[in-house]
């Protein structure tokens, strides 16, 4: 499959072949390492990161690529997103001329931005991501979007191929408590890339936190955590707000939090950062059933299986 743009877990043909993909490069991470030589990725970050950063940099250097990093919100001009804006206010240039002149710069462009959590429709427009694509003339990357974080979703698919030893296991994504609202875009990726795998998937969240219907589909869904657990092999873990109030914290539940005797011996999944108890407690984050130190790791080869593609088409 030819990629031009990987922005969401629909840019993935056949999950089975990209996870085996990502595993033989995992075996050798410097096989291709000329795929990349004399091409430059540039990374434009709207929002903080660690393994999205890190990770990405180091899939690009395993394939002899330039990265060039760049913190968009502190080292910038102030990026005008509207079509017809009078641009006397704060924004001082264009994402017109913005996109046009990285272009320029870079053979590959990545992009992070987070959803405001107070205009569902502005948010689930991606008026970034889309800009972007539309206005550079040079493959575009999605490292977490408003409503998609695809990088993280293959990882997580990739982590869960791994370590299973079930023809199909079964796997549970839970909501559980946090100090803020978060975004939906980790869950939304992950729930994607579980549809497409051979997975008993189902959803864990307290009434109010439902995730938005056109992506969880005809997954089923619990309102009750220690039903949704029975028999669970992997449970993957994130807290997200309302989306129906939309962005909004409507309770905190905090019976919610993972603990080892809600979880017993399946495998125990988290993007990270995560909160130590509140989200889950040190007992389990801290056992051999965790794997998100493994799946923090799997974050390079993902990011590189999906740049290799891109290469292989420019």
């Amino acid at each position: 499959m030819s990629l031009k743009n990987y922005t969401s877990i629909n840019d993935i043909d056949h999950i089975e072949t990209w996870i085996q993909e990502a595993l033989m490069i995992k075996s050798n991470p410097l096989k291709n390492n000329e795929l990349g030589k004399n091409k430059t990725l540039g990374l434009l970050f709207f929002n903080s990161s660690l393994r999205t950063r890190l990770s990405t940099q180091n899939a690009a250097l395993n394939l002899g690529m330039n990265p060039i990093v760049m913190n968009v919100s502190g080292d910038a001009w102030g990026i005008e997103f509207e079509d017809g804006t009078v641009m006397n206010g704060s924004t001082a240039e264009h994402i017109k001329e913005a996109a046009a002149v990285v272009s320029q710069y870079c053979d590959v462009i990545a992009v992070r931005a987070f959803p405001s959590l107070t205009d569902k429709i502005k948010d689930e427009s991606e008026h970034i991501l889309k800009a972007f694509m539309k206005y550079a003339s040079v493959p575009l990357v999605n490292m977490e979007s408003s409503t998609s974080h695809p990088l993280q979703g293959l990882t997580d698919a990739i982590t869960i191929k791994e370590n299973t030893t079930k023809k199909r296991p079964k796997v549970v994504l839970s909501w559980a408590p946090h100090v803020k609202g978060l975004p939906h875009a980790v869950a939304n990726s992950f729930t994607k890339a579980m549809q497409k795998m051979d997975v008993e998937f189902v959803i864990a969240n307290p009434k109010g936190y439902n995730l938005n219907p056109e992506i969880v589909k005809d997954t089923l869904v619990y309102h009750d955590q220690k039903e949704a657990f029975k028999n669970a092999d992997f449970v993957y873990v994130k807290n997200w707000s309302s989306y129906e109030d939309y962005g909004k914290v409507v309770k905190t539940d905090l019976d919610w939090m993972i603990t080892k005797d809600k979880i017993g011996d399946a495998k125990f999944m988290h993007c990270l950062p995560v909160r130590r108890n509140v989200v889950v407690e040190d007992a389990v984050l801290d056992s051999k059933t965790s794997l998100v130190i493994e799946q923090a790791n799997n974050r390079t080869f993902a990011a590189q299986l999906v740049l290799k593609k891109i290469l292989e088409n420019v």
